[in-house]
């Protein structure tokens, strides 16, 4: 698996930003469509690439409005004697940290101990910032239309008990030579790896890319 997004992939995902900006500020009409057509080779790029109906992609797309900017994955390291907590998720059966998307108006903190509440049922307090990974430079799969910063987050449990939710359907803790099979869409085991290292050794720095 390539270590980093495909060409195709970058160059659809910057026509559409492209195109997005120019539409956020755009007063000509004619400037416009020119936008608009930016936006169509993008979906087709997109649609050629993953095998998805061009007229899903070209609403995805379109539904992306303002001026671009990375959508935030927050993610949290929850671990109990040496071991990490993890869910696994139902759209694949992959095992993750427990996270999801950052809300308007929430704080990293915050999206991130509602995240693991709501996907494992167990209460945190977020300590401290353990990395920042643009995922486009890690192997995840499959691609995403959208450009992402994952924040990792270490959070130590407080409270709760282990619940699933609409989205995870187990909830467990795992040694680092326990690790089950991944969601490489969320997390990678060289993360989980660094994430160990973090664990062992709580004077490394915040890691970024």
């Amino acid at each position: 698996m390539n270590p980093t997004e495909p060409k195709w992939l970058e160059w659809a995902k910057r026509l559409q930003s492209i195109a997005q900006n120019g539409l956020t500020f755009v007063h000509n009409p004619f400037d416009e469509e020119r936008y608009q057509a930016i936006r169509q080779i993008a979906a087709e790029m997109l649609s050629e690439g993953s095998n998805a109906g061009l007229e899903k992609v070209l609403d995805l797309l379109s539904r992306e409005v303002g001026y671009a900017t990375p959508k935030v994955d927050t993610r949290g390291a929850v671990f109990r004697d040496d071991a990490m907590l993890l869910v696994k998720e139902l759209s694949d059966n992959g095992w993750t940290l427990p996270g999801g998307w950052a809300d308007p108006y929430e704080s990293p903190r915050e999206a991130v101990v509602r995240e693991v509440f709501e996907e494992s049922g167990y209460e945190t307090r977020a300590l401290k910032l353990l990395a920042v990974f643009d995922r486009s430079k890690h192997p995840h799969w499959p691609p995403y239309p959208y450009h992402i910063y994952k924040l990792f987050i270490l959070c130590e449990l407080t409270g709760g008990s282990p619940k699933v939710s609409r989205e995870t359907g187990a909830v467990g803790f795992f040694r680092e030579d326990e690790i089950p099979e991944l969601s490489v869409a969320r997390i990678t085991r060289d993360q989980v790896r660094r994430l160990f290292e973090h664990h062992h050794n709580p004077h490394l720095p915040t890691d970024f890319d």
